[in-house]
């Protein structure tokens, strides 16, 4: 980018102004710190960049054009000058009912994609009668038995005109079951139904805990996801790979990045292995990423991913489709960033969030209501919380020129140390045998673990400030309308639950979770087996119980 003497010239102007401009200034008044770090402690920042911090950079090779390989501008050419990244509210609490009147609300909001939360019980594959789902009916997320309550979140919302994303993990072949299902049933062309199942459970072994079988039953489903829907559902994402929820257990950004990456080259894979062409399944692979404070860690982040991910693909497993080297991301604002301290502040953090992401390049974005530290959002949360994206798409000009940030001596610097720190971070996963191994040993987690640890002694020692936790506090309540699930709401769901199985026909139900069971003895893909079982009403628990017994539960610690 710049000649040897160019480089020459400005290091003697950098070492000069140092000497003369700063250190006096530096040994008269000091700074505000001895050290500053990006918000999670993964890179230094130095006083000041320069051409020489990114004298290694080749623009083709390294940066490149919006749309082409290494795609570290974007994947696609016209970025959100063509099409603006996708608006998701999370939503989904209590019964199908309350849901489905919340996802109408959303849409006549504008919100441009919907986006399905579950309960703890769907979330783990009980029904709502189910002795473990005590006091757990629709508090996380909207409680689904069986089809009908799915029919009922989607009463009114026609499925070829909406692009839906569900957080399910390891039920998730049987809530993607029921949204085909749903489809079939409108008359949808299954090739026309878009959006995207999280189905990504390494993750839930390392941070969230929400699994149900060992991994390796685990990893024939999710490649029996894959398999079916390359061939039956090409524009719905087979998998969010998600970070998400391991920077949300305290990793670093780099870390964040490492670990993501690292879960998606075991899918791949796994899926190889099982006979899958990579060209195939490839392209219906997506990713989930949090969106952090440090805005130019988190543009960093969001741009290594996309180029490691172009050559993890193309050199690791050879492949020729394009579209199987382009990461395409979903972004979450930082859900442990928000505090129940001046609750007001969360607008902000969120409003930084979600700019950080637009000028990383996300693909669809759910910015967090503020009061999410505290309870499931109202409406009026919810509508701040869009209203929040729409603002940043049509007022702030952040989206009208693609990668705006390129070319920064700072954010191209420090995408190269994001990159380097997670591609140091996977070459010791791959020492431990990959990602199943090293989360089977409990170093991942443990890593976690360490920086969680070192960030909360930061924030009580003071060395990091949260304002209005550790810094600028009042002595307040926080004063906000929260949403309840009532003991009548959850006895509403039992009761439609005992309804459905009442009415249906038990005998086809029975025959159905039999052929089931045979073909989980077998190597036959589960997804024909599985959709017809929840067509004629069989429940999510009913169906995750069959597995459950043909595959066992994982236990923490026990062989993978």
């Amino acid at each position: 980018m710049f000649d040897s003497d160019d480089l020459e010239e400005i290091r003697a102007g950098r070492e000069e102004w140092h000497e003369e401009e700063v250190e006096p200034v530096v040994e008269r008044f000091g700074e505000r710190k001895e050290t500053f770090t990006t918000d999670t402690g993964g890179q230094d920042v130095d006083r000041l960049y320069t051409p020489e911090d990114v004298d290694d950079l080749d623009y083709r090779e390294d940066i490149g054009y919006p749309g082409e390989p290494p795609y570290t501008r974007g994947v696609y050419s016209t970025g959100y000058r063509g099409r603006l990244w996708t608006m998701r509210q999370y939503a989904g609490f209590s019964t199908p009912e309350d849901t489905n009147e919340r996802y109408h609300y959303l849409m006549d909001q504008g919100q441009t994609g919907l986006s399905m939360a579950f309960d703890l019980p769907t979330q783990m594959g009980y029904d709502s009668d189910a002795s473990m789902a005590a006091g757990e009916i629709g508090k996380a997320g909207v409680a689904i038995d069986s089809l009908e309550d799915m029919e009922t979140v989607f009463d009114g919302i026609p499925l070829d005109e909406v692009s839906t994303s569900m957080t399910i993990n390891a039920p998730a072949s049987v809530l993607l079951a029921m949204y085909i299902a749903v489809g079939d049933q409108q008359g949808v062309d299954r090739e026309e139904l878009r959006g995207t199942i999280q189905n990504d459970i390494l993750k839930e072994y390392i941070a969230r805990n929400t699994y149900i079988y060992p991994p390796e039953q685990s990893m024939r489903i999710i490649t029996d996801i894959f398999e079916f829907c390359a061939a039956e559902t090409p524009k719905f994402n087979t998998i969010s790979i998600s970070g998400y929820h391991i920077r949300e257990a305290g990793s670093t950004a780099a870390q964040e990045l490492a670990f993501t990456l690292g879960d998606g080259i075991e899918y791949v894979e796994t899926a190889i292995e099982a006979g899958l062409d990579v060209d195939k399944f490839a392209p219906q692979l997506s990713f989930f990423f949090n969106g952090h404070n440090n805005i130019f860690e988190e543009v960093a982040k969001f741009r290594a991913a996309r180029r490691m991910w172009h050559d993890i693909i193309d050199e690791r497993f050879d492949a020729d489709d394009p579209k199987s080297k382009q990461l395409k991301f979903h972004t979450q604002t930082a859900g442990s960033m928000l505090t129940a301290q001046q609750i007001e502040n969360n607008v902000v953090r969120v409003a930084y969030q979600a700019l950080a992401a637009v000028l990383g390049g996300t693909q669809s974005l759910h910015t967090n209501g503020k009061d999410e530290a505290l309870a499931l959002p109202t409406e009026q949360s919810v509508r701040t919380a869009l209203r929040t994206q729409q603002i940043l798409a049509h007022e702030s000009g952040a989206a009208d020129t693609i990668d705006p940030l390129a070319g920064s001596y700072y954010v191209e610097s420090l995408t190269d140390e994001v990159e380097k720190d997670a591609y140091e971070i996977l070459e010791e996963v791959d020492e431990r045998g990959g990602m199943r191994e090293a989360i089977e040993q409990q170093w991942v987690q443990r890593q976690i673990q360490d920086t969680a640890f070192d960030r909360q002694r930061e924030i009580e020692e003071k060395e990091r400030i949260i304002v209005g936790v550790n810094e600028f506090e009042v002595d307040e309540d926080p004063q906000m309308d929260v949403e309840e699930v009532t003991p009548e709401d959850q006895q509403r769901q039992i009761d439609s639950l005992e309804s459905v199985r009442a009415e249906r026909d038990n005998e086809a139900v029975e025959a159905n979770l039999e052929a089931l069971r045979e073909a989980a003895q077998g190597e036959e893909n589960l997804m024909p087996y599985i959709i017809d079982a929840v067509k004629v009403y069989a429940t999510v628990g009913e169906i995750c119980n069959v597995l459950r017994d043909e595959f066992g539960e994982y236990q923490p610690g026990s062989a993978v």
